[in-house]
């Protein structure tokens, strides 16, 4: 009788190496951008206080996986996570399902992780100030990612919620919480925008030439100004954040020449370039694609099978 592995939130949080992580979602963005992996554009529904997503991947020699996930943003008054999920893996060469696994933390994580992969390629070498705009799950997510790329001195934390930032700020210890995400903004190397807004959070006035922007939000709205669009030389995850209308696509980047556009994973395989000076300002836009939790998932999986971890369900 076919086995069908379960893995816990606490098991996938225990399992999985973050440090590890970065080099998978590396490789899993060459193989989206030089054609081998297959990645669907997400489709979604739409309810009265939110969305449910599909997000489908197969990454050779990685895995073959489907994600269903749902994002309510007001779900913060109920105690509860905004993005919630389940990954399921697939035998490769069968089609039989394998595992299914919490992917609210993959979520998570491999979205900090994915902007932290294109931060170590964009940002200046000298980058020392960080800035992090929101303190929910991506807020920590991107604090438990960026300091592993870069010795950064210094760590912002700035939120609608002063005491959500003064809480996360509180787990690091080269972090600060700041009264406004101007004051946040201003001077910093970096700045990762991690919100739910629905407008621009940021001002084109208050970056330093050489910036680099991360911008992960924007899910019901545009996170970034147009001028700050417009500035900066973007790098996204795959083309179709241009091409495609939200939730699969970005916000920011409609209506925007998808040649003007730079695939990371091809500045990673090094056919095309990154940042080219270091007064240049440039702009990381996710939307999030189904390789990253095909390679986040895959490494849960293969060190679970490893351990002899989770729960074996019949099928």
């Amino acid at each position: 009788m076919a086995e069908l592995l379960y893995l816990s939130r606490a098991d996938v949080e225990r399992l999985l190496d973050v440090d590890a992580m970065f080099d998978a979602l590396a490789r899993a963005l060459i193989a989206y951008s030089d054609g081998s992996a297959s990645a669907p554009p997400r489709s979604a529904v739409r309810v009265q206080h939110g969305l449910l997503g599909v997000m489908q991947a197969y990454v050779p020699g990685v895995a073959l996986e489907t994600k269903l996930v749902s994002v309510f943003p007001e779900n913060d008054r109920l105690g509860i996570p905004s993005h919630q999920g389940l990954i399921a893996l697939f035998d490769v060469e069968n089609g039989t399902p394998v595992a299914v696994m919490d992917g609210g933390y993959i979520t998570q994580i491999r979205t900090g992780g994915t902007a932290a992969v294109a931060a170590r390629l964009l940002a200046r070498e000298d980058a020392s100030v960080l800035a992090i705009l929101g303190a929910g799950a991506q807020g920590w997510s991107h604090l438990e990612t960026f300091p592993r790329i870069r010795d950064f001195k210094e760590i912002r934390v700035a939120s609608r919620n002063d005491e959500r930032a003064r809480d996360l700020a509180a787990h690091h210890p080269k972090a600060r919480a700041t009264a406004t995400f101007e004051e946040a903004v201003r001077g910093a190397d970096v700045v990762a925008c991690c919100t739910d807004a629905r407008e621009p959070i940021i001002s084109l006035d208050w970056l330093k030439p050489g910036v680099h922007v991360s911008a992960i939000g924007g899910t019901f709205g545009p996170e970034l100004d147009a001028e700050t669009v417009n500035a900066s030389r973007i790098f996204v995850e795959w083309r179709g954040a241009v091409t495609n209308p939200p939730p699969a696509g970005a916000h920011e980047l409609q209506g925007i020449d998808p040649s003007l556009v730079t695939e990371i994973g091809e500045v990673l395989a090094g056919t095309n370039p990154g940042r080219q000076s270091a007064e240049e300002m440039t702009l990381y836009k996710s939307t999030g694609i189904a390789v990253e939790d095909a390679a986040t998932a895959a490494l849960v999986y293969e060190r679970a099978l490893r351990e002899g971890a989770g729960t074996r369900l019949p099928l």
